[in-house]
């Protein structure tokens, strides 16, 4: 069982959501994350998502494409974002890590390593699991295989415009959870409409079998109350960045762990959550 699937069952078991933050590797500082990977998990978090600087990120909002420009302007790309999480993994072998960005930082790396590196390379590191926004299902079975031996979860986006069709292929292929995008757009746009979303999570689950989190659109905690209600996890983005921009070290880290405090107990006064997936791989 990966480290996601036994994450999300003990999870279950308790009747808990998870809270899993997302931030830019290398913001607000070229060498904080480690430190504020760890600082999440004491706050809470169960999942970290951890982005990966791309100079063209068509689904990020204007917040996370700046996070993004300053940490490719600090240096930082894929070499040194696995190094990132093979330093946190010294003194956390537990919580998993999911990669999030798009295929060409992973393409590049294969050209200047060899091909199927990236898997082996990101398993070694601890990395659990991959969401590359631009590789549709239809378009990755053998990027899924590579991930596949080296026990490394393929997570896939769902939109509220996904078809049935759609939902069936990311169910063939995903595992560890699959990402409900609740809003149409760009990370960090739009209202949260949270009817809309309890109407969607059923749709996906008579075809998906793993975990459905929710983001896009979770500022506070009674927007993540409201999601946490219907969904097996909460995705945190934009907010945390926000939070850590323009900040020294200390405070930045201060900031987000404060902040994912407060999501913490907010899930955790929801009522007893019934797992409608708790499959793993």
């Amino acid at each position: 069982m990966s480290r996601i699937a036994a994450t999300f069952a003990k999870l279950g078991e308790q009747g808990r959501r998870a809270l899993v933050p997302y931030v830019t590797a290398g913001f607000p500082q070229a060498d904080i994350t480690p430190e504020l990977m760890h600082a999440m998990v004491r706050a809470g978090a169960d999942v970290i998502e951890l982005g990966v600087p791309f100079s063209d990120p068509m689904a990020d909002g204007p917040v996370i494409q700046k996070a993004g420009e300053a940490a490719l302007a600090l240096g930082v790309g894929m070499v040194q974002v696995l190094s990132m999480v093979k330093e946190f993994r010294t003194r956390d072998a537990t919580t998993p890590v999911v990669l999030m960005g798009y295929a060409n930082p992973i393409e590049r790396y294969e050209q200047t390593h060899s091909k199927d590196a990236f898997a082996r390379d990101a398993a070694k590191s601890g990395v659990d699991g991959v969401l590359v926004v631009d590789y549709p299902p239809e378009e990755c079975e053998a990027f899924a295989q590579a991930l596949r031996s080296q026990d490394i979860d393929l997570i896939f986006l769902l939109a509220p415009t996904s078809t049935t069709e759609r939902m069936k292929q990311v169910a063939r292929l995903a595992s560890g959870y699959v990402y409900y995008v609740s809003l149409k757009g760009v990370t960090g746009a739009g209202h949260l409409d949270t009817e809309a979303v309890g109407r969607m999570l059923p749709r996906i689950r008579e075809h998906v079998k793993v975990p459905v989190g929710v983001g896009f659109g979770i500022r506070d905690a009674a927007s993540a109350q409201a999601v946490g209600s219907a969904a097996d996890a909460v995705v945190i983005g934009t907010k945390i960045i926000q939070l850590a921009e323009n900040q020294p070290r200390e405070q930045a880290i201060a900031n987000v762990s404060a902040f994912l405090a407060e999501i913490r107990s907010a899930l955790d006064a929801l009522p007893a959550n019934t797992p409608k997936n708790a499959s793993g791989r």
